[in-house]
């Protein structure tokens, strides 16, 4: 007791209008880090496997990055701090009578299914394999809907965006025809003065796992507390001036597939991703869109890198005498090689390592060999080409939705650190 009698003598700080003394004396010993992975929250529990199989989600998006085991035990960490939000937008949802049926759940999980390129059952499997479920993801998915259908009816419709503001910006963009319009993903972590290098430490964790090889995605999924969480993390395209101004900075600038961050925001930290770069108003080469053939060749398992060599140089021999997709279907069959069309493809959306190589490319001509000895050596034939027009800017209902977009988010942030003050959280 003496020791605090000495503590409270002290000139206090301002510790944020807490009045905290600037000679703090801790009595006993308390790591914050050292939890056990479950949760009751306000008397909704959250169990060590609802972590686990939560964590697995993340873990499988860094399969090619080796996380070692206190990066794994933060990862764990952070996954019961979201599922803590995660239940509590589930319950304020249904404190507001909105309920997400389990028909809803299935129809997003069967979406989700068909982008990993499975049905349903498979996906069930699949996720049984890695070390999650169908629960968990399904758990996820309603929260994800909950709070959005939430947001729709507590917040949205007091969003105002003015005709004279979505005028304004249609005006600067005619104005700055040919300037850079970028398609970024962020994934923003609240934080607030006090924990402000706790929160800026865990994202630049987070980006060097992705930059390792972990998926932005799956990462802006499950981190990100903005309401773009649920689409990866994508803003879509906009005008680096339509960013908030720290964003805006580091948007002008970065390549396509760079990432950026820790960017400090209102109300907390980002993490930006370039996924793509466009000129306003301008036809953009990349928007062609074209009409492919692939040739492509697999190896059976065991195969050696020397045979893997050979047989793609044999390939890469054959397929310099494609002219034209006549003579490309002559070649497949002579290689036992496997062709498949597709008409429909724009160049944007090919792999960065792609783009370049097909923008040079006519029309009968074939693209250089690429692939690896796991997936096969493929080549692109060009069998027609679309090239683009001058492009359309975005008209005003588009640059309304993005305005009250960011409006919508800001005030979600605020109504879920409330919901985090007033919730009752019992760890165990």
């Amino acid at each position: 007791m003496a020791c605090a009698a000495v503590a409270q003598t002290e000139e206090p700080t301002s510790g944020g209008g807490l009045n905290i003394p600037a000679d703090v004396v801790v009595f006993g010993k308390n790591d914050p880090g050292v939890r056990k992975p479950t949760a009751i929250v306000n008397g909704d529990i959250i169990t060590r496997t609802d972590v686990e199989q939560r964590l697995a989600l993340i873990l499988v998006a860094n399969a090619n990055a080796k996380l070692p085991p206190e990066e794994v035990e933060r990862l764990r960490t952070q996954v019961l701090r979201n599922l803590i939000d995660e239940v509590l937008q589930i319950q304020e949802a249904k404190a507001n009578k909105i309920e997400v049926t389990r028909q809803e759940v299935n129809d997003s999980f069967e979406r989700v299914s068909r982008n990993f390129k499975r049905n349903p059952v498979q996906m069930a499997e699949y996720l049984k394999q890695i070390g999650s479920s169908e629960g968990s993801l399904k758990r996820q998915i309603e929260g994800e809907l909950a709070w959005n259908r939430l947001l729709r009816r507590r917040i949205q419709p007091f969003v105002n965006v003015g005709q004279e503001e979505v005028q304004g910006i249609i005006s600067r963009l005619n104005a700055s025809k040919g300037a850079t319009e970028v398609r970024v993903g962020e994934i923003f972590m609240a934080a607030t003065p006090e924990n402000a290098a706790e929160v800026s430490n865990n994202l630049r964790r987070i980006m060097e796992q992705i930059r390792q090889g972990g998926s932005f995605t799956a990462y802006a999924r499950q981190f990100s507390e903005a309401s773009t969480a649920a689409v990866g993390g994508d803003l879509g395209w906009v005008r680096p001036e339509q960013l908030p101004d720290t964003l805006a900075a580091a948007a002008r600038d970065m390549p396509v597939g760079q990432l950026a961050g820790p960017i400090e925001v209102p109300g907390g930290f980002s993490a930006l991703y370039m996924i793509d770069k466009r000129q306003v108003l301008t036809a953009d080469p990349r928007d062609a869109v074209l009409a492919l053939r692939q040739l492509a060749i697999s190896f059976p398992p065991g195969t050696t890198q020397e045979q893997a060599s050979a047989k793609a140089a044999t390939f890469a021999a054959a397929t310099r005498t494609i002219a034209g997709c006549g003579s490309a279907q002559k070649v497949a069959e002579q290689l036992g090689a496997e062709m498949v069309d597709n008409d429909q493809v724009k160049i944007r959306d090919l792999p960065t390592q792609l783009q370049e190589l097909m923008l040079g490319l006519q029309v009968g001509q074939a693209s250089p060999p690429f692939g690896s000895p796991q997936e096969g050596v493929r080549v692109l034939v060009v069998c027609g080409r679309d090239d683009p027009q001058v492009a359309d800017g975005p008209n005003a209902e588009t640059i309304m939705a993005q305005l009250e977009e960011q409006r919508v988010n800001m005030r979600a942030r605020r109504y879920l650190r409330d919901l985090r003050r007033d919730a009752v959280v019992d760890y165990r």
